[in-house]
Formats: C-alpha cells, sequence, structure tokens
C-alpha cells in the first residue's frame, strides 16, 4: 500500500501537461520558423502568412467555449487525448501538401483553423484538471509549471526546427511535430486520469491533501459535483460577473504581446536586425526560455504572495506589475540599435509577461472552481483574438510606421492590461460574488 501522504500523482500529471502545452506551442510556432521557406515556395508575402497564422488563433479562440464545455462533461484525460490526435493529423496534413499546390495561401488557412479548433481543448483541460486535483495553495506554481511548456516548446526547439528544415526541408519540421505530439499524447492517455480518487497510484495522503485544498477551499469544488459528467456549470454566475470583461481585455492584451513573439520575432530579428537564420534562431530563444524561467518564478510568487498577503496582492498586484514592466521593456527594446541588446531587452519584456501567466488561471479557479474549465476558456478566448488581431495588424503597422511603432502599440496594451488587474477580484468566487 502507498505511504502514507508520500506520492505525488498530482506533480507528475502536471508535468506532462507541462510536455503538451510545450508539444501545443510547437505545432503553433514550427510555422514561423519555417515561414521564409513556405513563403518562397508558394510565392507568399508576410501579409499572407499574417493571415495564415490569424487563421489558427481565430479556430483556437472561436472553439474556447465548446472546449471548456468539454473538459467539463468529459474530463480532461478523454478531451486532451482526443485532441493531441487532431493535433497531429493536422499537422501532418501541412507536411504532405506538394509543392505545386494551387491556391496554397486558402488551403494553408483552412488547415491552421482546424489545428487551431482542435488545440482549443489544452488549457481548459488543462485548467479543469488543476480545478480537480490542485490545492489551492499550489495552483500558482503549477499552473506557471504547465504555462511554462509554452516557453520551452517555442524556445528550445528553434535551432532544431532550423536545422532541420535546412537540411531536410520545412516539411521535417512538420513531421517531427506531429510525431512528438502523438507519443506525447499517448503517455496522456495511459498516465492519466480525470479524478484523483480514479487513480490507482494516488495514496490515502496525497488524496487527503488534494481534497483539503480542492475541496474546502476558496473556489472549491464540492466533493460531490466533481465528477467530470455533472458539469454543474453557473452560466449565469460566470456571464454577470463584473471582473471577467476586465480579465479578457487583459488576457487580449497578453495575448497581443505574447503573439508578436511568436508570430514575428524569428522574421524580425532576420528581416529587421539583419542577423543571418541561423542567428536568429539562437536569437529567437531568447524570449522563449526568458518565458520559461519567469513563468515558473511567476507561478511561485503567486503562492507566495497569497499566502502572506491573500489572493488579492498574490493573483491580482503580481500581474499588474509585471505587465507595466513588459511595457518599459518592449519601448526599450525597440529603440536599442544593437541586435543583441534589443533581443536581451525584448527577451526580459518577454519575460515579465509571462510572470503574469500563471495569475490568469489561477484566479479561473480562484473563482469559478467547478466551472473554471469554461470560465477559462472564455478568458483565454481573449488572448486569442488578441494573437489573431497581432498576427496580422503587426506586420501592417510595421510597414507604415516601423517596428518601433508596433512594439509601442504592444507596450500600450500592456498598460491597458496592468490597469484591467486592478478590478479583479479572486478572493469573492462565484457563489458569493
Amino acid at each position: 500500500m502507498p505511504g502514507e501522504g508520500r506520492t505525488r500523482v498530482r506533480i507528475f500529471l502536471s508535468i506532462l501537461l507541462f510536455v503538451l502545452s510545450g508539444v501545443a506551442f510547437l505545432d503553433r510556432t514550427n510555422i514561423s520558423i519555417a515561414g521564409l521557406q513556405i513563403s518562397l515556395e508558394y510565392g507568399l508575402g508576410n501579409q499572407h502568412l499574417g493571415w495564415i497564422f490569424s487563421a489558427f488563433l481565430l479556430g483556437y479562440a472561436g472553439f474556447q467555449i465548446p472546449a471548456g464545455w468539454l473538459a467539463a462533461k468529459y474530463g480532461p484525460r478523454r478531451v486532451l487525448a482526443f485532441g493531441v490526435l487532431w493535433w497531429g493529423v493536422a499537422t501532418a496534413a501541412t507536411a504532405l501538401l506538394p509543392s505545386n499546390l494551387p491556391h496554397a495561401v486558402a488551403i494553408l488557412i483552412a488547415i491552421r483553423f482546424v489545428l487551431g479548433a482542435g488545440e482549443s481543448v489544452v488549457y481548459p483541460a488543462a485548467n479543469q484538471f488543476v480545478a480537480q486535483w490542485i490545492p489551492q495553495q499550489e495552483r500558482g506554481i503549477i499552473n506557471g509549471l504547465i504555462f511554462a511548456g509554452v516557453g520551452a516548446g517555442s524556445g528550445l526547439t528553434p535551432p532544431l526546427l532550423n536545422w532541420m528544415i535546412t537540411s531536410y526541408g520545412w516539411r521535417a519540421a512538420f513531421w517531427f511535430s506531429a510525431v512528438v505530439g502523438l507519443i506525447a499524447g499517448g503517455i496522456w492517455w495511459l498516465a492519466a486520469r480525470d479524478r484523483p480518487e480514479e487513480h490507482p497510484m494516488v495514496s490515502p495522503g496525497e488524496l487527503r491533501v488534494i481534497h483539503e485544498g480542492v475541496h474546502e477551499g476558496i473556489g472549491a469544488v464540492p466533493a460531490e459535483e466533481s465528477l467530470p459528467d455533472r458539469t454543474g456549470i453557473s452560466w449565469g454566475a460566470i456571464f454577470h460577473r463584473r471582473d471577467l470583461p476586465a480579465l479578457m481585455i487583459g488576457y487580449f492584451a497578453f495575448g497581443y504581446i505574447a503573439w508578436i513573439f511568436f508570430s514575428w520575432f524569428f522574421l524580425y530579428m532576420a528581416q529587421v536586425r539583419g542577423v543571418n537564420l541561423k542567428a536568429s534562431a539562437r536569437y529567437t530563444m531568447l524570449p522563449f526560455l526568458s518565458m520559461t524561467v519567469f513563468c515558473l518564478v511567476g507561478g511561485a510568487l503567486n503562492d507566495l504572495l497569497s499566502r502572506l498577503y491573500g489572493l488579492r496582492v498574490g493573483r491580482c498586484l503580481l500581474a499588474s506589475g509585471a505587465l507595466f514592466a513588459t511595457a518599459v521593456f518592449l519601448v526599450l527594446g525597440s529603440q536599442v540599435q544593437s541586435p543583441l541588446l534589443a533581443g536581451m531587452i525584448l527577451a526580459g519584456g518577454a519575460g515579465m509577461l509571462y510572470l503574469s501567466q500563471s495569475a490568469f488561471f489561477s484566479v479561473s479557479v480562484d473563482i469559478a472552481g467547478r466551472s473554471s474549465g469554461v470560465f477559462s476558456s472564455i478568458v483565454n478566448m481573449g488572448g486569442q483574438f488578441g494573437g489573431a488581431v497581432t498576427a496580422s495588424l503587426t506586420p501592417w503597422i510595421a510597414h507604415r510606421y516601423g517596428w518601433t511603432g508596433s512594439f509601442g502599440v504592444a507596450a500600450a496594451l500592456a498598460v491597458i492590461g496592468a490597469l484591467c488587474w486592478l478590478s479583479v477580484h479572486p478572493e469573492r468566487p462565484l457563489e458569493t460574488a
């Protein structure tokens, strides 16, 4: 029999979610690394690439609420496993496109839209897992770990993908992404369960810790209502929540800024800063490594400050301060002359941005409890619309006003996002708001 309190199954499954998060962003950003080669093969310009980038995000944003409902009804295990299979098929379909493809732009837009729809389940399902598996005092660091996969998936792979593309062509990068995703999804299906009570490896001690932190804390999930087929979604309470629009606007700003790095940073360093493709791949790692580190730091600070000073300070003031700092870094980084210094300062801005990441999803659980999958999907929808806007708007602004103007708009949105956080109240769950 497992030792009392000795198992840490929830940590292992959270690490698997970190891996799936990384794979999801590998599938999203591989097209930006391959963008130059795809543009040459199909005769595309930056504006066409922007449409293709936006198609993914529109599919992702448009399916957020259905994804949250599916995660609540069927549980994170099945929904994520099916989602990863969907991503793998869509990514492989991209690799299968022939070189002489007519209407390439339209077909790439359609495939990326389908990929986005499939990936829409990632974070609503992960948030449903957090609501049912993670005690309140651990939600910040666990969300930080899950979203650190964003930086790892996007940041550690550019040199590898660039090597594959230069050695074997851009399709090799997509085959690699598809295979890695299918392997990770299979491991998740075998290892995960929707509820801790269902997992044979969870000890009585760990189960007690989970129940005390999940079923008795702020934003609690009542034990009798935590079954995946009992959604118990408080639709009316969610849409009457006065700080939901603030979180959506804040995450719109977050998504807008983040997708400058995901969609355009590689091309920005190559085309604007004048570094070669190999160096550009190395520079592209900097923001994503910064995201990974600061996402973990932000999650830990989330929990620490919440314990010491309450949820309002730990979640809201930390996120607000991080977004204000993001604005400063973006303005400074876009104006320095040295490519290396610009890359480092802008990477600092990406890190400050991701210092706030954990807070968006931790407050979703604090506020919504058993409805957190849906609540977080609505917040996440705001972020993806922000990303869709930046994918197409950023090159338009850069063409007319220069890249300093593009980063200036992003900095202004960071300030708006910081102000939005001041009106959020995670200490008031849905039932008492």
